[in-house]
């Protein structure tokens, strides 16, 4: 069973009960915050591998955080997602910084393809990492 860490970022409680028990049927660890100054705690504290980001909390918004993770090079690479009511505009997301854009309300459907690209981001990560060992390694 996977028990990789995703950080969900909505201050909407029935929003992120929904995601909670979706991803975590899926086999995640399910950690939880509810403003932007939470999101960026529990970043540092708990690592997740993957951030599903509201872009409208309360406090900073999502465009927002996702430039301080983007400016941290410590969390650069971190994937993360958008999470809006409206309709996603793509382009503007992947511009901003995020990985991947989801509109809500979530449900399976919409959130398994961005769950299966994350995992081949994080494929392709690992792999490029062994790769660079090896060409330092010789």
């Amino acid at each position: 069973m996977n028990r990789e860490k995703i950080l969900v970022a909505e201050d909407n409680v029935i929003h992120r009960a929904l995601l909670r028990e979706l991803l975590e049927l899926r086999g995640y660890e399910v950690l939880a915050a509810c403003n932007s100054a939470d999101v960026l705690d529990r970043i540092v504290e708990c690592n997740p591998s993957l951030v599903l980001l509201d872009i409208e909390m309360p406090g900073l918004d999502g465009f927002s955080v996702i430039h301080q993770l983007r400016s941290n090079p410590h969390y650069g690479n971190l994937f993360v997602v958008a999470l809006t009511a409206y309709r996603c505009d793509r382009e503007i997301t992947l511009a901003a910084g995020f990985d991947e854009c989801i509109t809500k309300p979530v449900d399976g459907c919409s959130l398994d393809p961005v769950l299966e690209n994350y995992e081949i981001s994080m494929a392709a990560r690992h792999n490029l990492g062994l790769a660079e060992d090896l060409l330092h390694i010789h």
